[in-house]
């Protein structure tokens, strides 16, 4: 049991996922790794479990002050009880990977406790080629991707020689006291806000006025999700990008805006472009102690028209003057707006009505060599995100060991041609590759 007597407030990156947390599906971010080899599933778990527990974030739940006395913060859960959030699901025959997936979305679509530490993990047996699944969920507001890979960092094999997790916690303070240095805090940083702001506006592309195109990609979403994979070789895809000057997640948006281009010509609806919003990191690295989110958004909009190379060429154009030297800097003008929304209890009204964007893609580098666990192999890790409002189909690439794995998420009332859409995005790497 820990002393609950130290305690982090929530940064302003973190608020914006807070008050965002408002629609059917909660605010869920996972992943799934295979894992190969002869060590049995009670060996996996066990190493799975301890390491999981050696993050202080992962003991800690979320407290809200009384109004006036600042932002909600972390402190340590004095009745926490690792059992509460690892379960295990043996996966239905003939445990394929499509069986497993669905275990994880479920996983990843429910919500978590807000009176426990904000995760889960499940560990999936029975998988064909003696495989196990370990899934593992944290809401947005635990970290961002860059922090999901620190965690990740934290579980596999030899993260123990590398020393205890950070600490997480911060010096006490009066809640008072914190109130009132956040606001001295406020003030000093105010010239540096400013300059975040002229950054966050090239972010956004400068004011790039207009809607996103309507279309039927763009409709409310329910509590349902279902997801579809797509694997390619990563040096295929930096090839590809190489020949235009682009990089991997300007192939990425290329691609699969091709493929939802594919769709909606099967449903004769014709735009001449589409708007993706990307997420912008404000860090290259995070540490299972520092977690958290330090995130902008980039909306990129990618024309349907031309050759595969034409469109490419036109959006690594696009992207190189939307990206900063400071980047994530675009949270500066979209954290107060969605903040105001929420405060006002207009936040869902707004994401389900939305025309900024029609769809996200999410793209994180993963570890480039293969990891272990309790001695096993893993041989792949699947990302998972959740679409939000009236987002109806949405991307999550990940890089590992060789292999970029695009999730395809989608609510199923929405788009349930989940099948055709990974085919299309399949066939739109080749021609990329080729």
């Amino acid at each position: 049991m820990m002393a609950d007597d130290r305690r982090e407030q929530l940064g302003s990156g973190d608020l914006i996922t807070l008050v965002s947390d408002v629609g059917p599906v909660p605010m869920n971010v996972g992943a799934m790794l295979f894992v190969a080899g002869d060590v049995d599933a009670a060996t996996i778990e066990a190493t799975f479990t301890r390491r999981l527990t050696s993050i202080r974030r992962l003991q800690q739940r979320l407290a809200t002050p009384r109004r006036g006395l600042g932002r909600p913060y972390w402190v340590d859960d004095s009745d926490f009880d690792v059992r509460a959030h690892v379960a295990r699901v043996r996966c239905p025959s003939p445990g394929a990977s499509d069986a497993a997936l669905a275990i994880a979305v479920d996983a990843v679509t429910r919500p978590l406790p807000r009176s426990r530490p904000l995760w889960r993990a499940v560990v999936v047996t029975g998988l064909i080629d003696d495989h196990t699944g370990l899934v593992l969920v944290l809401h947005h507001v635990v970290a961002d991707g860059i922090g999901g890979l620190a965690v990740l960092a934290r579980l596999v094999d030899g993260a123990d020689a590398a020393g205890p997790a950070d600490d997480t916690a911060a010096p006490p303070l009066g809640r008072f006291v914190d109130r009132v240095s956040e606001r001295f805090r406020t003030l000093r940083r105010l010239p540096h806000r400013v300059a975040r702001i002229r950054g966050g506006w090239a972010e956004l592309g400068r004011g790039r006025g207009g809607w996103a195109p309507r279309c039927s990609l763009n409709a409310a979403t329910g509590p349902r999700r279902r997801i579809a994979t797509v694997d390619v070789g990563l040096d295929g895809v930096r090839a590809a990008g190489r020949r235009s000057g682009a990089t991997v997640n300007d192939v990425l948006l290329v691609t699969v805006t091709g493929a939802l281009a594919e769709l909606l010509r099967e449903r004769k609806e014709f735009p001449q472009e589409l708007v993706v919003s990307v997420p912008v990191s404000a860090r290259s690295s995070a540490t299972s102690g520092h977690l958290g989110n330090q995130v902008g958004v980039m909306p990129v909009n990618v024309p349907l028209v031309g050759s595969f190379q034409e469109r490419l060429t036109t959006v690594s154009g696009v992207t190189r003057v939307q990206k900063m030297r400071t980047r994530g800097t675009s949270s500066a003008l979209i954290g107060p707006l969605f903040r105001i929304l929420a405060a006002l209890r207009l936040f869902r009204w707004f994401v389900d009505r939305q025309r900024l964007v029609n769809s996200f893609l999410t793209n994180l580098p993963g570890p480039p060599g293969q990891l272990v666990i309790a001695g096993a192999p893993i041989t792949g890790i699947t990302p998972i995100t959740v679409t939000a409002g009236n987002v109806g189909v949405a991307f999550a690439a990940l890089s590992y060991a060789g292999t970029l794995t695009v999730t395809i998420i989608v609510d199923p009332d929405v788009v349930p041609e989940v099948r055709e859409l990974a085919a299309a995005l399949h066939e739109q790497f080749r021609a990329a590759i080729e």
